[in-house]
């Protein structure tokens, strides 16, 4: 008799050393196993996407994994009631281990945008382990997930965010670069991983060169007000930046400014600037689109400015004003619109009228 044999017969009361160390090697050897194969697909990945996606993907590589190898959390006992052996390899990974994972991680609390997107990595790599031949089919194909709300941050009011841009600063440098990172955030519609990228050369006189996902490159207008704020800012710059340093936007280490630290920079602008929202970067991008949408009606032309690979992506993250589609409905329809003299419509149909019911799943 083999010592996995041996492992696979241990009872539940009587588990020698013996017993316990096959049963963690069983697993040590399993989890190196399934993780190579995720080094190898992450590595890939990493050819054609972004620092930020390969990272999401990894995590959720990761709580599958784990999942794989949860059953030998007590092993011996596992062993006892019959339970399967370990995987070695993700051939054992199929649609009923895929559905029992993306349902352990809604019970324990996971956001249906959280769990589309890890399901959504899960399916790329069972694609991939299709390529590889190491699946026959991608078993995420079968496998779906609560469906997503309707949820979208609400932009900024024009008006408000209008008078907390032109609000006074103290005219220290780090307010400075503050003020033109507000200004190209909501000017150009930037995403917070492109803002926190760029580097010097990537800016011009009227224009900003950026980077988006995919490392797709774009080039952007530049506003009067973005462009003063980025002149400011240019000229105080090398009093935080070092001698070396590439990027347009330091900290007070004076290397690159990262992601968290213009998250946190935004919450106290909003706070000392009396702006009673809450404020972070992609609702700044938000407020770009909505805003640029509402006076030009261009959704070709924003799609192009927030670098969306679809129109269907700009029609569902930007939406125009209700009151704005009621009002272009009442001018603009010959059902709708009233001669002037005419008896004021029945209730009946009020009850009846389009402007009524929100148009919710109409496309833009």
């Amino acid at each position: 008799m083999s010592r996995l044999e041996s492992v696979r017969g241990a009872s539940v009361v009587d588990t020698s050393t013996d017993d316990a160390s096959a049963s963690n090697a069983e697993r040590v050897a399993a989890e190196q196993a399934l993780s190579a194969t995720c080094r190898e697909f992450l590595a890939e990945l990493a050819l054609d996407s972004s620092h930020a996606t390969v990272s999401a993907y990894a995590r959720d590589l990761q709580a599958l994994t784990a999942f794989m190898l949860r059953p030998a959390a007590d092993s011996s006992a596992a062993h006892a009631k019959g339970a399967p052996p370990l995987p070695q390899d993700w051939q054992a990974l199929d649609v009923p281990t895929l559905r029992r994972f993306l349902g352990a991680e809604r019970s324990r609390g996971l956001a249906p945008r959280s769990l589309a997107r890890r399901r959504a990595a899960i399916s790329r790599f069972c694609g991939w382990l299709v390529e590889q031949d190491v699946l026959p089919h991608n078993p995420a194909g079968l496998v779906q997930t609560p469906r997503l709300p309707d949820h979208l941050p609400r932009p900024v009011d024009i008006d408000s965010l209008a008078r907390f841009l032109d609000c006074p600063h103290d005219g220290t440098p780090l307010a400075i670069r503050d003020q033109a990172m507000l200004e190209l955030l909501y000017g150009a519609g930037l995403r917070l991983s492109e803002l926190v990228s760029l580097d010097l050369d990537m800016l011009e006189t009227r224009r900003l060169r950026v980077r988006g996902k995919g490392d797709k490159p774009r080039q952007l207008p530049i506003g009067s007000r973005a462009r003063q704020a980025l002149d400011a800012w240019l000229v105080v710059r090398g009093q935080l930046a070092a001698r070396d340093e590439p990027a347009l936007f330091v900290g007070q280490q004076g290397r690159r400014l990262g992601q968290r630290g213009v998250q946190l920079r935004l919450v106290t602008q909003a706070k000392e600037r009396g702006l009673p929202e809450h404020l972070h970067p992609h609702r700044l991008r938000h407020s770009f689109a909505s805003h640029l949408l509402e006076s030009s009606g261009d959704l070709r032309a924003v799609q192009e400015l927030l670098g969306h690979a679809h129109l269907s992506t700009t029609q569902v993250y930007t939406r125009l004003d209700w009151q704005q589609l009621a009002s272009a409905y009442d001018q603009a329809h010959p059902r709708a619109r009233r001669q002037r003299g005419s008896a004021t419509a029945t209730s009946d149909t009020d009850v009846a009228s389009p402007i009524d019911a929100p148009l919710k799943d109409d496309t833009l």
